[in-house]
């Protein structure tokens, strides 16, 4: 980060004294200071856009989080403001996503025809189902169901980061952030946050390796998905499609949860 900062105090302190005072001066300090973590975020959101998302766009809406996080930062609760900072920006991101509908309504369609198929062939066979079978079980042949999951790949960032369930404003939590984020959440949810928590890490254990290799690289170590896909040695392509399908798997399993079948 900058040295934007005023120097003769700690960020701590001024944290404290900007709860107080409400001094736009610390505001604007703040903002500057953090104006990079809007790009790191918005870099790694843009990742599984598709081309006709601009980055500086993302930015915008990012730099709207990253006020809304100074605004709303309890500096006396156990949580660093670049971890609630990331959360608050991600999430102005994925709002203004949700709000613009990038996502066209053949590709929603394909989306539900997938899991459906997943949900099905799973059931019946007692274990996550192959691309051939959900690709026979939708009369596609190999060509058109990859077309079908390179459609659905850049769609399934921000399905990943639909909130589970909320409490108040500030508890809304996503499955991205059970994946990624410490919990900054009221005592009387993080019980049922961390019982998510188990039931994402339990399905990514269970995932086929590849899969799991890339939701590690991805969401605990930053990769890309073109480093992933060297560290692997396999095309960003073939990458974005096995993070997709873990996306569902993990999707899938927690809608059987909240139905109440496991």
């Amino acid at each position: 980060m900058g040295n934007s900062l005023p120097p003769k105090k700690t960020e701590d302190e001024l944290w404290l004294e900007f709860r107080k005072t409400r001094d736009p001066k610390i505001r604007d300090a703040f903002i500057e200071q953090y104006a990079p973590l809007v790009k790191y975020v918005a870099g790694k959101v843009a990742l599984g856009m598709p081309k006709n998302v601009e980055f500086d766009d993302l930015v915008s809406c990012g730099t709207f989080g990253l006020i809304d996080a100074i605004e709303r930062y309890d500096p006396e609760r156990d949580i660093k403001f670049k971890t609630y900072a990331v959360t608050r920006i991600r999430g102005s991101i994925f709002d203004e996503l949700r709000a613009a509908d990038w996502v066209p309504r053949s590709v929603r369609q394909k989306i539900r025809e997938v899991e459906e198929a997943s949900g099905t062939l799973e059931s019946h066979y007692g274990r996550p189902a192959t691309e051939k079978e959900v690709a026979e079980y939708l009369k596609m042949d190999e060509t058109e169901f990859l077309k079908t999951m390179m459609k659905i790949s850049s769609t399934s960032v921000l399905s990943l980061n639909d909130v589970w369930f909320s409490g108040d404003e500030n508890d809304k939590v996503s499955i991205g952030d059970s994946i990624e984020a410490p919990s900054s959440l009221n005592p009387d949810v993080i019980v049922e946050r961390e019982e998510i928590r188990r039931i994402v890490i339990d399905v990514i254990n269970n995932l086929p390796d590849k899969e799991k290799k890339i939701m590690v690289l991805y969401h605990y170590e930053d990769l890309t998905l073109k480093e992933i896909g060297q560290v692997l040695d396999i095309t960003e392509s073939r990458v974005s499609q096995l993070h997709t399908k873990a996306i569902q798997r993990i999707l899938q399993k927690l809608t059987n949860v909240r139905k109440g079948i496991m």
